[in-house]
Order: C-alpha cells, then structure tokens, then sequence
C-alpha cells in the first residue's frame, strides 16, 4: 500500500461513515444479515442497546438507504426491519475492516500497553 496518497476525508464522508460504523449500526446490520427482524426481535439480539439508542440507529440507517422498514398490516401492526441490497453492500467493506483488526490486534495490544505505561509514568 502507498502510505505517500493523501488520505482525504471529506465531511459528507465521514458523517456517513460514522453513521454506518458506529457501534449500534454494526450490531444492527450483523442481525439484519441473517434475518429481517422486528423491533422487539432486535432489541433481545442487542441486549445492551437502549429503545431510544435502537431507534435512532434504525432511522439513520433507513435514512441511508442500508435496512428497510416495512409496516405488516397484522394484529397488532407490526414493523419489519430488513436490509436493502444497497445495505448488503457494505459486507465486504466491513468484513475487510474486521479482518485487518484481528490480523493487527497483538500490535494494536501492545501499543496500548506501551501507552498506557508511558501514561502512567508521566503521571
């Protein structure tokens, strides 16, 4: 990889970019792979996600075009979440993202632990 190329991250980029990456999203779209779920169905999957957390991630995520809300006409209605194939595109993106981090984790483990000790002696 040339290191020299400017990396450059226009805002557009990064707002979408954080929208999609956060932690909610990931969780969300890893549930969304397997299955269209319904609300209640992801909030038991993602235990730790407040409603209101879940919520905004869904919206934002409907907002970007990635999952789809369907409204089931049953008794009570229900909404059905799925994701689009616009959103089964970021698969491999993130699975190469994974990848690279379970490839890097010994350094990026050890960096944090020189860190931490260097942090700690300043202090």
């Amino acid at each position: 990889m040339d290191t020299d190329d400017e990396l450059l991250i226009e805002a557009p980029h990064r707002e979408l970019l954080d929208q999609i990456l956060d932690k909610w999203s990931l969780s969300v779209l890893n549930e969304l792979c397997e299955r269209p779920c319904r609300f209640n169905e992801l909030r038991r999957a993602i235990p730790q996600v407040t409603q209101k957390s879940l919520t905004v991630t869904l919206r934002r995520l409907e907002r970007n075009g990635v999952i789809e809300r369907e409204v089931v006409s049953t008794r009570p209605v229900a909404v059905l979440y799925r994701i689009t194939p616009l959103g089964k595109t970021l698969r491999h993106p993130i699975d190469v993202l994974l990848e690279w981090a379970s490839r890097n984790m010994p350094a990026i483990e050890r960096a944090r632990e020189d860190f931490d000790s260097q942090e700690e002696a300043d202090l």
